[in-house]
């Protein structure tokens, strides 16, 4: 049972990168699941995330309208399509899956955003 993430990187301000979770041992269309990231020095912050019983997005403040979160049941993924990316949007990023007691998280995946 794991969460595999791909699609962390280098890129330049103003530019996009589209982060993947795939799922394995498990089906994630019974789960909540969420994407966060923890820049260096700092705490693990909640990005965005999607309900498993309505499918209501939630967003930070700081990401909302420049990340968007989706999940794809067949493919048995997860992804963030980040837009517009910006130097404080460096940090390692986790993706989370979640119902009740049942949490599962990504490995994590490095973002750097540099000019």
């Amino acid at each position: 049972v794991q969460l595999q993430a791909s699609g962390g990187g280098l890129v330049q301000p103003g530019n996009s990168l589209r982060l993947s979770c795939t799922a394995s041992g498990f089906s994630l269309d019974r789960y909540a699941i969420g994407w966060f990231r923890q820049a260096p020095g700092k705490e693990r912050e909640g990005l965005a995330s999607i309900s498993n019983t309505d499918d209501k997005t939630y967003y930070a403040d700081h990401v909302k309208g420049r990340f968007t979160i989706s999940r794809d049941n067949a493919k048995n993924t997860l992804t963030l399509q980040m837009n517009n990316l910006k130097f404080d949007d460096t940090a390692v990023y986790y993706c989370r899956a979640r119902e009740g007691d049942y949490v599962y998280w990504g490995q994590g995946t490095l973002v750097t955003v540099s000019s």
